[in-house]
């Protein structure tokens, strides 16, 4: 009689523990890659808020192909998870699978990245940072720099993300339009660089080669892209943040280790701790609340303008 006592006890306190387990809802997310620091930082923030909200969390990684992403949304419609999640690779091709997660009734938030499309209702929110002042705050420091210099003309070359996502299209939109009317500016070229450190060096040594020592600046959409171009233009005998100014985006850690060595001039932020936002949007949307359209963390720029040493540990 005891034993059957104690066993029923624990049971029953077995039972309460599975109910306080019990998810608060589940979100299915798919990320587009792990091709950088910041992006692993940033998965790395979503699945510890996650665990933090009590969301259960489907993820996906699809190793930079869109196709990838439109299968794992797919199959997070036939799991009936409550809420989506995605960063788009391209902005273009989402309206086929965005609909049908509409016709199931799931809602779905954009994260870091927004898409095109001419048709309304697809998405709910978008979360993630304001890539066009990323871009107009990267010229906004190089034409002080500039002034600090008296520079009279300077040469621009460009190492983009990839070609016709939102980060791309939006920070080379913000610096171009910041630059526009500043007649010592001049880019020489644009070349895709994918968001990789293999292909900032590709696209750096393409750089020097053909334009050599007529650069005066880099200006790179991302830190790994950077990082990557920085060996390529020391092989050339030229000094990174002395004979060429370097600006890059993110605000990693390696990035700022290197801007504090000044090799980097300009580190814009783009902060990967998106995951508070995401979950709090998630249960508002589970619930039936209304959300913002769109939610932009603060962001900073670190340069060699300020007293770099201190800069406090990054995280990512």
């Amino acid at each position: 009689m005891i034993l059957l006592l104690l066993l029923l006890l624990s049971v029953t306190g077995c039972g309460k523990s599975v109910e306080q387990r019990e998810p608060k809802l589940l979100l299915g997310f798919s990320q587009v890659g792990s091709e950088s620091a910041w992006r692993i930082g940033n998965t790395r923030d979503i699945e510890e808020q996650a665990g933090y909200h009590g969301i259960s969390l489907m993820l996906e990684n699809a190793n930079q192909k869109q196709e990838n992403q439109i299968a794992a949304i797919r199959r997070f419609i036939a799991y009936k998870v409550d809420v989506i999640a995605f960063s788009p690779i391209v902005e273009e091709g989402w309206d086929n699978v965005l609909e049908e997660a509409r016709e199931a009734g799931i809602p779905v938030i954009l994260v870091d990245r927004d898409i095109s499309t001419t048709k309304t209702g697809l998405t709910k929110c978008l979360i993630g940072a304001d890539f066009y002042k990323e871009g107009v705050m990267a010229a906004e420091y190089l034409i002080r720099k500039a002034d600090t210099l008296g520079l009279e003309h300077i040469n621009i070359v460009e190492i983009s993300g990839t070609l016709n996502s939102t980060p791309m299209r939006q920070r080379q939109a913000g610096f171009y339009d910041t630059i526009a009317d500043d007649p010592r500016m001049t880019v020489l070229e644009s070349i895709d660089g994918d968001f990789l450190k293999s292909r900032g060096a590709e696209c750096m040594r393409y750089l020097l080669d053909k334009y050599g020592d007529s650069i005066d600046v880099v200006y790179s959409h991302n830190d790994e892209m950077t990082l990557g171009a920085l060996p390529e233009i020391e092989k050339k005998g030229i000094a990174p943040g002395e004979d060429i100014i370097i600006i890059s985006i993110d605000g990693g850690q390696e990035a700022i280790d290197v801007l504090k060595k000044g090799r980097i001039n300009c580190v814009v932020e783009c902060t990967p701790r998106l995951g508070w936002q995401l979950m709090e949007t998630a249960l508002k949307l589970k619930n039936g609340e209304a959300v913002d359209a769109v939610i932009h963390p603060e962001e900073q720029v670190f340069s060699d303008e300020q007293d770099v040493s201190l800069i406090a540990p990054r995280g990512y």
